[in-house]
């Protein structure tokens, strides 16, 4: 069996930085012919300069150099968060312990006494690189531990628990700038007939594409998350409530008029029911009635007649409320356990 990716690995650059132009073209030589990719700085400000738009994978820095020395590089190559790892081995002909540890407490990860002795610089510079792919590795399995923290396995989209942390964000943020801030809530209509018929691949599959459909449809400022099961959250930033309704409805149509396809070649078509709510608004004083609002929307959609978009102040869902219990000024989590909504029995409306 032959690699998965067969792509060389481009050699590691390192930044040479020496003042005196002889050690420079030495060191070059010397590494350059071990295999690696060499770049240059004559002082202090060139390193700073280069490290910060090349990128190197390591940097090989004289201490005693114009403009800036060794020791306040080092200091603000590591200050710099907006960099990666560079590990920096240190050069000089000073080989005192103080001045050792004077470099390393500034940040070196390394260092190594003039003249230098080749063999021992190779393999102080391979050191570096294996402890920086080490590095690299760690920051790349927590990148991809926070990817998956905060992300919907099934249909890639933000899960709830994230999708909520942004929604309280949110919230706070247009209360604090007085700007409008929508809710929609939309729910697959009848997907439980998807499983049962078609299985639950099938199903599955339904929820992709209709995740891609949402994304599609949202703007980039938009967050679109999988609330649970069928049913999906956007936060749109910034729109006004009229807008989030007409936003809901392009989505509506867009999902009515989509020919799902499922995994054995079948297609199916299926449609959408929306709740939407806004801030700001006398009858809302929170996020979480917020979200209630929005969720209580959708329940009058589905009892309605499904396919449709709701929103929560409409003649059509003030029909539904409760005779004196449409203010969701009171707190509460984000559910809709206690929305006032008139559901006769107390029973849910058939998915």
């Amino acid at each position: 069996m032959g690699r998965e990716d067969d792509t060389p690995t481009p050699p590691a650059r390192i930044l040479i930085v020496d003042d005196h132009e002889d050690n420079v073209e030495l060191l070059r030589a010397r590494l350059e012919a071990r295999g690696y990719a060499t770049l240059t700085a004559a002082d202090g400000e060139q390193a700073i300069a280069a490290a910060e738009t090349a990128l190197p994978d390591l940097i090989l820095l004289d201490v005693m150099m114009p403009k800036l020395d060794g020791i306040e590089v080092t200091r603000r190559i590591k200050g710099n968060q907006a960099l990666p790892f560079i590990p920096i081995i240190m050069q000089t002909a000073l080989d005192s312990t103080a001045d050792k540890v004077e470099g390393l407490d500034a940040g070196a990860d390394d260092y190594i006494t003039k003249p230098i002795n080749f063999a021992e610089l190779e393999a102080r510079v391979r050191t570096q690189l294996r402890v920086k792919a080490l590095v690299e590795e760690v920051e790349r399995q927590k990148r991809e531990l926070e990817r998956i923290s905060r992300t919907d396995a099934l249909t890639g989209l933000d899960n709830r628990r994230y999708l909520e942390e942004r929604l309280d964000e949110q919230f706070e943020h247009a209360k604090r700038l007085g700007e409008n801030f929508s809710v929609v809530m939309c729910d697959l209509d009848k997907f439980k007939s998807v499983n049962d018929s078609y299985g639950h691949q099938a199903g599955d599959a339904v929820l992709q594409q209709l995740a891609t459909i949402l994304l599609d449809e949202a703007r980039e400022i938009d967050r679109v998350g999988r609330y649970g099961g069928e049913e999906f959250m956007l936060l749109l930033p910034g729109a006004q409530l009229d807008s989030a309704v007409t936003f809901a409805e392009r989505v509506r149509r867009s999902i009515e008029a989509h020919e799902f396809s499922l995994p054995d070649g079948q297609t199916l078509r299926r449609t959408a029911s929306f709740g939407v709510a806004g801030w700001p608004h006398p009858r809302i004083r929170n996020c979480d009635s917020l979200v209630r609002a929005a969720d209580d929307a959708l329940y009058v959609a589905k009892e309605t007649g499904r396919n449709r978009v709701v929103r929560f102040d409409s003649p059509e869902f003030n029909a539904h409320t409760v005779a004196g219990d449409g203010d969701y000024s009171a707190a509460g989590t984000h559910s809709a356990a206690t929305a006032p909504i008139s559901r006769a029995g107390g029973a849910e409306a058939t998915p």
